[in-house]
């Protein structure tokens, strides 16, 4: 789980190792850094109650686990650990000589307080599989649990999971995170200031690096400043300029003009993620089976994958990405274009064919409002989207919003349609977006079917081991196919460019998304 978002991608996320303002680029303790588009608009360093965090937080807290590339895991501040054959204990034996930057020591006691401030918190699911913590001595503890939690690795290797000082958040109380977040992990928090900025600086004392890393000790790269540019093309802008150093998640229409310069060094990464168009099923309209339907039917992906990004990536046809076992469903659930069963079901829901093309029912047409970012890519789906609707008679009106609007306006209900998009690398997606218990967010599609939540419930509370959960999830997942509560759209691949002439990054970089593993070995030139 090292994705650190759940949410809407809309807009490219500059985060840049630079220098304040004025300063010199060239200076041997900074680097320039580009990262994101879904990571822009955290409100603040809290993984415990964050629904969103930027790679900050990756940088800042340390886990018990770690999760390579290849989907193994490593210990980190847990030197290892034991399941019990029936799943319903875990002991963690954990690092001896690691300090928060507060200062104050990491051990038992700080599990035994951490994990049961999930309770009640947006991130609850990750560790309500636990009854109790049991402090065994200083350093070993014992998870207690209420049942088997096949995922409980996953969940503790997630970025929502980094470990934080419990001195400074019961000092900060809900203000944490903002001016201060403590951690353990390579960087310290300088300053934050939300949808701007945020500025690290290396942790001195860090020599508790994973085997993740070749470097294990004090990163090189001594200043970080992560900051938050709304517009891709001024993102690209500045890499293209020399003004950042490296750019992470580059739009596909910047690729090849990157590529053809060799000062730029250009790296894919495997899909982790999916673009989608989401109904918001408690309106009137979506609420009807047969319309939504209708425009999943309607949508064909692949001109969206070639004009939009120039092939690179593939159509997705269901919720998870392709790696994974839960997406290998039914193939008859796979939704794929069919005009004329579209407009079939149209018919059968009352929607007759008006003379203009749009049709109309009881006298009203059929005209919907889709919500889409205003980043290139996000408007150009909408567009597409828009025109292959009009080819089913429904009429689609593009609202075009930055990320934080259009997540508030997903919130509050105010869509009816929006093009989505999410990094996940695990089913548990799933229940994220489509549980009952997450309306309005980040279940803004307002799904709540007592089916859905059955299957659901199954799937997180009686898997007793990992195939289980994969057969378990894998129905959950059908069941939302059936009842066509998205569209998905793109399996996309993670492009990032970074500038050769003043950083370094490993030649094999083994997490799934740039963190602490990374820039332990990073180097400036």
């Amino acid at each position: 789980m090292r994705r650190r978002t759940f949410l809407l991608s809309s807009s490219a996320l500059v985060l840049a190792a630079v220098l304040p303002c004025g300063a010199a680029l060239a200076a041997q303790d900074a680097a320039t850094i580009v990262l994101s588009s879904e990571e822009t608009g955290a409100p603040h360093n809290d993984p415990i109650r964050a629904t969103l965090l930027n790679m900050t937080a990756d940088l800042i807290y340390d886990r018990l686990v770690a999760l390579s590339d290849e989907r193994k895991y490593y210990p980190h501040l847990a030197t290892s650990w034991e399941e019990a054959p029936d799943g319903l204990s875990w002991t963690f034996h954990l690092r001896q000589d690691v300090r928060f930057h507060d200062g104050e020591p990491f051990n038992a006691q700080t599990i035994a307080w951490w994990i049961p401030k999930f309770a009640g918190s947006p991130n609850e699911q990750v560790a309500n599989a636990i009854e109790r913590v049991v402090v065994i001595d200083d350093h070993t503890v014992r998870f207690e649990m209420k049942r088997p939690d096949p995922n409980l690795l996953y969940n503790l290797a997630s970025t929502f999971m980094g470990v934080p000082s419990p001195k400074a958040y019961d000092a900060e109380g809900e203000n944490y995170g903002i001016a201060v977040a403590i951690g353990t992990g390579a960087y310290k928090l300088e300053s934050f200031t939300v949808g701007q900025e945020t500025v690290l600086i290396a942790n001195e004392d860090y020599a508790w690096g994973t085997e993740l890393s070749v470097n294990r000790t004090a990163p090189t790269i001594k200043r970080l400043v992560f900051r938050e540019i709304s517009d891709a093309s001024t993102a690209f802008l500045e890499m293209n300029t020399g003004g950042v150093d490296m750019l992470l998640d580059v739009p596909t229409e910047f690729v090849p003009q990157l590529k053809a310069n060799s000062q730029f060094q250009v790296r894919n990464f495997a899909p982790t993620g999916i673009s989608y168009l989401e109904f918001n099923t408690s309106t009137p309209l979506f609420s009807d089976p047969l319309v939504r339907q209708a425009v999943a039917l309607a949508i064909d992906q692949e001109p969206i994958v070639k004009a939009v990004f120039n092939g690179i990536g593939s159509p997705a046809h269901q919720f998870l990405i392709s790696s994974l076992e839960e997406s290998k469903v039914d193939p008859k659930l796979l939704i794929r274009q069919d005009l004329g069963k579209a407009r079939q079901l149209l018919d059968q829901a009352g929607w007759k064919a008006g003379a203009d093309g749009i049709r109309v029912k009881d006298g009203v047409p059929l005209r919907v409002k889709l919500g889409a970012s205003s980043e290139t890519a996000y408007k150009r789906m909408a567009e597409i989207i828009q025109s292959q609707l009009k080819n089913v008679g429904m009429a689609a009106d593009v609202n075009l919003y930055d990320m934080a609007s259009l997540r508030d306006a997903r919130t509050r209900g105010e869509h009816q349609l929006a093009v989505a998009h999410y990094d996940w690398d695990n089913a548990d997606i799933l229940s994220w977006f489509f549980a009952a218990r997450n309306i309005p967010t980040p279940n803004a599609s307002r799904w709540k079917d007592p089916k859905s939540e059955q299957l659901l419930s199954d799937a997180e509370t009686h898997a007793r081991n990992w195939q289980e959960r994969i057969g378990k999830f894998r129905a959950y997942h059908e069941n939302l196919l059936g009842n066509f509560v998205f569209v998905p759209l793109h399996e996309f691949e993670k492009t990032i460019s970074v500038n050769q002439s003043r950083l370094v990054l490993p030649e094999r970089i083994r997490e799934s998304a740039i963190g602490n593993v990374t820039f332990l070995d990073a180097k400036l030139v």
